[in-house]
């Protein structure tokens, strides 16, 4: 593909609004490591939302969603759609929660939560896991994914969009901190939004708009594996002709996969880059309403956009050899699903495929640099400073974490060359922490769960995810992957669950200061706050004790997501009955979920503690 002058001067434009006002930062990141990793906790809520939107909006998130609808259909969105549950749970559950246990790191949780050695093993163990391992692993998603667009808009080979992609966040993450990647997160997200919307405008025109995309891809055709029949367009899989495929990609998501698995922005209880930003907020007001806005941004304003030029792609390159037809010089290690989507922009015209590249320069940055800057404060503040150095000067942690940023990358680099596609990979991360969300929901609200029990999950989860690798390797025995996840989030379950009864238990004092600290509210506490003189009737007009106002407020926010993303599809495809329906839905969904919000902000027990 070929840019003209106005593309070079758009593409240089973006990334000197993304980039330059967040040099600014820099003397501010470098006076604390809580400026350099939590932003001095004084991030307003529409902030941190506007960033944990941009983060989970990645290089390689079109490219996952456009993989998923040429091989499932808009119904196999299900996956990820599914995770609405958790995040709007942790708006009404967990968010204020965060914020009162003023941690740095959601892993420095485990030592206000938990007692003993097993509480900083925990700690210790988590920060180079998740940090180290599992951070590199989503990075190099992002870069595999960045590396494909680049090969088929520009011919690079690999190392050369690994080295652009790393001079440039590497050196922003490093030097700004997390102010900077706020401020550079809020500028991508509209930079983003415009380009897929473009993007989307520009496919949907080349095959002749989207009366003539709904007329050809309205009846059964072809899945890829040539026999199954699918339904591209339906939001709801075929339960009648493909009840396999509508258990993997509907009932499991719905029924497991939203509780029982951890993974990055969508962590049951909040976690990660998402416990990042609440614990960065200003306030629990804030806290809570950064997590709100977040979940109405990344799964209402954004999917449609990809869903159309995923569509698109099934009448332009209904098979992947026609892509490689169409880019002769593509990488055969590269071609795949998921590279139907850079391979739709060669329909952009001038001006349009800068703001393109620009916008995905800026979707990869702001992972990226989330990814450098929250793995750098996992591996500097809970186990270099914890296990190492606990005695440095802040300075010297910032510097540490400066340097580990570097060091992230290039690892993260090098795992690019082991992977192929983007959902094999969001595959690969259900199925390691698949057992381990029921606990990290449950932690907050049941005294007896330990540290031990997480050391269990863990280790249960990635050894019955080895196990089953083994088998299909060296024993040919291949489940799908939904009997996998329920085999693996049945043991999982079954072990951290008789830990909590046979295991070591907490000591009940640390229990209690968690108590007074937090407030977690819920019956799961009531042995230890009657101990420790706590028990008692709630503050008058409480709601922070309420479990039934917080089940309204899940239930009407779920509704209300899921309704208003389904009445874009069905305007979009001009099923004007089924909107409306929806629509109404919406109206009535979003009423509850305003007042219920607004009891919660403006409740005088929710308060910040001092």
């Amino acid at each position: 593909m070929k840019l003209e002058w106005i593309d070079w001067v758009i593409v240089a434009a973006t990334l000197l609004i993304c980039f330059f006002p967040a040099l600014r930062f820099g003397k501010r990141a470098g006076k604390s490591t809580s400026e350099f990793f939590v932003s001095g906790r004084a991030v307003p809520w529409w902030l941190a939302g506007l960033s944990m939107v941009a983060t989970t909006f990645s290089s390689d998130t079109p490219n996952l969603v456009t993989d998923i609808v040429r091989r499932h259909g808009v119904a196999g969105n299900w996956v990820w759609w599914a995770f609405v549950l958790t995040g709007v749970a942790t708006v009404f559950f967990y968010a204020r929660l965060w914020r009162r246990s003023a941690v740095m790191t959601d892993l420095e949780f485990y030592e206000i939560r938990y007692s003993g050695k097993a509480a900083g093993v925990v700690r210790g163990f988590r920060s180079v896991y998740l940090g180290l391992f599992f951070n590199c692993v989503i990075m190099a998603s992002v870069n595999l994914a960045a590396c494909k667009i680049a090969n088929v808009l520009f011919g690079l080979p690999r190392w050369q969009t690994l080295t652009i992609v790393g001079l440039l966040n590497v050196v922003f993450a490093a030097h700004s901190g997390l102010w900077g990647v706020l401020v550079i997160d809020m500028i991508q997200f509209f930079i983003m939004m415009t380009a897929v919307i473009a993007a989307a405008y520009f496919a949907v025109q080349h095959v002749g708009g989207l009366g003539v995309m709904v007329a050809k891809l309205s009846a059964p055709l072809p899945g890829p594996d040539g026999t199954t029949m699918l339904h591209y367009l339906n939001v709801l899989p075929d339960f009648t002709s493909n009840a396999d495929l509508a258990v993997a990609v509907f009932i499991m998501p719905l029924a497991v996969q939203w509780w029982a698995t951890w993974y990055p922005g969508s962590e049951p209880g909040g976690g990660s880059y998402i416990a990042q930003r609440m614990l960065a907020s200003k306030s629990e007001k804030d806290s809570l309403g950064a997590v709100l806005f977040f979940n109405i941004a990344h799964y209402v304003l954004r999917p449609w956009p990809w869903i159309l030029v995923g569509l698109c792609s099934l009448i332009v390159f209904p098979q992947l050899s026609d892509i490689q037809k169409a880019f002769p010089d593509l990488d055969p290690s590269l071609l795949g699903h998921d590279i139907a989507y850079p391979a739709m922009l060669k329909f952009l015209p001038a001006g349009f495929i800068g703001l393109m590249v620009g916008g995905l320069i800026a979707a990869c940055s702001s992972t990226i640099l989330t990814h450098l800057n929250w793995g750098s404060s996992y591996l500097v503040h809970d186990f270099y400073r914890r296990f190492l150095r606990p005695q440095a000067t802040e300075s010297h942690y910032v510097l540490i974490g400066r340097l580990t940023t570097i060091g992230l990358y290039l690892a993260s680099a090098g795992l690019v060359y082991l992977m192929d596609t983007a959902k094999d990979t969001f595959d690969i991360i259900l199925q390691i922490g698949a057992g381990t969300g029921l606990l990290y929901l449950l932690r907050w609200f049941w005294w007896r769960i330990t540290a031990w029990c997480e050391v269990v999950a863990m280790v249960a989860s990635f050894g019955i995810s080895l196990v089953l690798l083994v088998l299909r390797k060296h024993f040919g025995l291949d489940l799908s992957t939904h009997h996998a996840l329920l085999l693996t989030v049945g043991v999982t379950t079954a072990c951290w669950l008789a830990t909590a009864f046979v295991g070591p238990g907490t000591d009940r004092r640390i229990l209690a200061e968690f108590c007074r600290k937090v407030r977690p509210f819920g019956p799961g506490w009531r042995p230890i706050r009657e101990a420790a003189g706590m028990a008692g009737p709630a503050p008058a007009g409480s709601t922070h004790e309420n479990i039934p106002l917080a089940l309204l407020g899940w239930t009407a926010g779920c509704a209300a997501i899921w309704s208003s993303l389904f009445t874009v599809g069905n305007v979009l495809y001009g099923r004007w009955l089924q909107a409306g329906l929806l629509l109404a839905v919406f109206g009535l969904s979003g009423a509850t979920l305003l007042c219920v919000v607004k009891r919660l902000w403006t409740n005088p027990a929710a308060a910040d503690p001092p």
